[in-house]
């Protein structure tokens, strides 16, 4: 057995059961739980599932132009045996987690898997010299759970709130049993919590994760404190939601990644010694920019993904940057010159976290590879000064255009993961727009 594994199983003889996982479009957990004593196998051989289980729509559905028309062929889920850990569930550490990743049958990854999406644009960086430095700001509401009796909109907290409590101890001391037990459940698993604090809007919270110099097996991180999250919420009688908008009028959830390119050396090559950054700097924030309505779909994957780009309500709504400037898609964030970094402001909370930071990374190595140059820096409010500039996709079908026909998403990240995230948002479009709203027969109905 691997050593990992050996040491594991030592340190917690209770486990029984091996959650094997895999990560769909839409950055839900699929796959297995098996007993303990298949973990030799799954290490060594991997297990089949189908290709389609990377390209559910929202709803866990197969997606016939993926699964159907080919017959819905499977492929091999291999582990990655440093990904296994523990994990604290309500009865204990008595369950083992280990991330898989999916291969074809001839042994060519499938990109249609996002960590394999992300995976080979670290590698096209790799071959430049370039070593991705990853941290992630995850944004969630808690709300509580509704009983048998209520509605999920029972459980929002009243439209007429006056405020969220922005940095409020308060609110922290209201959920401090919730938030020490999510604490320990990171700990078990060893992954890079750094804090929390209130967030602007009432209920919600932003967990802070430290930097990560392996940006894959950070995303790995990533899905695992989502899992923690939801969790360890519900034991508490809480719903822990990564929706981007929830609430009409109050700010909505993103999830802010920041980046920096480290050379072989593990110098900064965005650091000039100053605020400035060095031309790499600015060439990677070109390509950032000239990609980011391209691969919009990815950092707005839902229907209520849109409803967060509001101007003036913390979601960027044209593609721009600025010198520590919150009102910009992309800031560089006033720090000391080692740690000068892009920080993408676009994403939702729903976004996968593996292709949220693959969109960024392809961005960047865009921009450098093409040495681009970056528009001026928009210095105060962008809403207002950069007010004439194109907008990003308002709608999802708009961004599913974009993605779909873009020769910049083949390019850069595939058309093989182009084709399924595709497939994936029309379907889950076309549900939408079916719909007939409460609102719609309110309005219309007795009109």
């Amino acid at each position: 057995m691997h050593s990992n594994a050996d040491t594991l199983l030592a340190q917690h003889p209770d486990i029984e059961t091996v959650e094997a996982l895999i990560t769909d479009c839409n950055g839900a957990a699929r796959g297995k739980w098996l007993p303990i004593e298949k973990l030799p196998a799954l290490l060594t051989d991997g297990i089949k599932l189908p290709k389609s289980a990377v390209a559910q729509d929202a709803w866990g559905r197969d997606v016939p132009r993926i699964a159907l028309d080919n017959g819905d062929l499977d492929g091999w889920c291999r582990a990655v045996p440093e990904s296994l850990v523990p994990v604290l569930t309500a009865t204990g550490v008595d369950r083992a987690q280990l991330v898989l990743t999916m291969f074809k049958d001839d042994g060519a990854p499938l990109l249609s898997d996002p960590r394999q999406v992300l995976a080979q644009i670290v590698d096209k960086l790799g071959k430049k010299g370039f070593v991705p430095r990853v941290a992630i700001e995850l944004e969630f509401n808690l709300f509580k759970r509704p009983d048998e009796n209520q509605t999920l909109r029972d459980a929002l907290p009243a439209e007429n709130e006056t405020g969220g409590n922005l940095y409020g101890l308060s609110s922290l001391d209201e959920h401090a049993a919730l938030f020490e037990a999510l604490k320990a459940s990171f700990v078990v698993q060893g992954l890079p919590y750094e804090g929390v604090l209130k967030e602007a809007a009432p209920a919600q919270y932003e967990i802070n994760v430290a930097y990560s110099d392996d940006a894959v097996a950070y995303c790995d991180q990533i899905i695992r404190m989502q899992r923690c999250i939801r969790a360890v919420a519900e034991r508490f009688d809480s719903l822990a939601s990564f929706m981007p908008k929830p609430m009409e009028h109050q700010a909505g959830n993103g999830m802010h990644a920041h980046c920096s390119l480290l050379d072989t050396s593990g110098l900064n090559v965005f650091d000039s010694g100053d605020v400035e950054g060095t031309p790499l700097l600015r060439q990677a924030v070109a390509g950032c920019l000239e990609l980011m309505s391209d691969t919009h779909l990815i950092f707005a994957p839902s229907y209520n993904a849109y409803r967060r780009f509001q101007a003036g309500n913390h979601a960027p709504t044209q593609p721009n940057w600025g010198f520590d400037n919150r009102t910009t898609a992309l800031r560089i964030p006033a720090s000391p010159s080692p740690a000068t970094r892009i920080e993408h402001r676009v994403a939702g909370a729903d976004s996968n976290p593996y292709l949220a930071v693959a969109a960024l990374l392809a961005g960047i190595y865009s921009g450098i590879d093409r040495q681009c140059e970056a528009p001026a820096p928009i210095g105060g409010n962008a809403w207002i000064e950069d007010a004439d500039n194109v907008c990003l996709p308002g709608h999802m079908a708009e961004a599913i255009a974009r993605f779909s026909e873009s020769a910049n998403v083949r390019e850069t990240l595939s058309a093989e993961f182009q084709f399924a995230f595709s497939e994936v948002k029309k379907q889950e479009l076309a549900e939408f727009e079916r719909r007939v709203t409460d609102f719609e027969l309110e309005t219309y109905l007795s009109a």
